[in-house]
């Protein structure tokens, strides 16, 4: 197994890594919508907030050699379903037409009261 730790994206705010990588795979973790910079959550809408999580979850991809068009599958988390709508535009939009297999589940909350949460599982290459 390789631990990533991708130096463009926010640092982990507890003890993971930002993916590992094995087996021809890429196991990300979670990712919310933290400005790499600030570690601050980016925006107020869950438009905003989709839009920073996929770019944070492609700098982790890149890093862990894979890119958005090689997700497999993906996991997300919304603080609530009434923001699906608006997740699932900037969710598109983002994958450019790829359109892995997914999950999504509305929780009780998300760290640092982020509105959504996205991890994937990515083939390398």
């Amino acid at each position: 197994m390789e631990i990533i730790i991708a130096q463009k994206a926010p640092g982990a705010v507890g003890p993971y890594s930002h993916a590992v990588v094995h087996n021809g795979m890429a196991f990300c973790s979670g990712q919310i919508p933290l400005d790499p910079v600030t570690m601050e959550i980016t925006g107020t809408t869950i438009e905003t907030q989709t839009e920073q999580v996929m770019k944070n979850i492609a700098v982790v991809l890149k890093a862990s050699g894979s890119s958005l068009d090689k997700i497999i599958k993906t996991t997300v988390f919304l603080s609530t379903m009434d923001s699906f709508a608006g997740m699932n535009k900037v969710y598109e939009a983002a994958l450019k037409g790829h359109k892995p297999a997914r999950s999504t589940f509305a929780v009780a909350g998300l760290p640092k009261g982020a509105l959504v949460e996205i991890e994937c599982i990515a083939a390398l290459g």
